[in-house]
């Protein structure tokens, strides 16, 4: 439960950063706006890059376990094809 809760309020804060920097950009006006606009993107990428590496360990590790579509195609037993001759 506290990972789920950490990858939720990661998600959050990215989608903040992005918002963060699309409104600099939109009232890109002085060299200041632009900075800003910068460093949010800047913040959302390593941000981003950090859940990423994040998830791929926890899922290598086996504390997060994933539940969708790929994981039902894991479970299934190989199709076994007879040839006859």
């Amino acid at each position: 439960m506290i990972l789920q809760s950490l990858v939720i309020i990661a998600f959050i804060l990215i989608i903040i950063s992005l918002g963060k920097a699309l409104f600099h950009l939109v009232n890109h006006k002085t060299e200041e706006q632009s900075q800003k606009t910068v460093k949010s993107l800047t913040f959302r990428i390593t941000l981003s890059i950090i859940l990423f590496i994040f998830l791929f360990i926890a899922v290598a590790t086996g504390l997060f376990k994933p539940h969708g579509l790929g994981s039902k195609i894991h479970l299934q037993k190989p199709v076994q094809v007879e040839t006859t001759q």
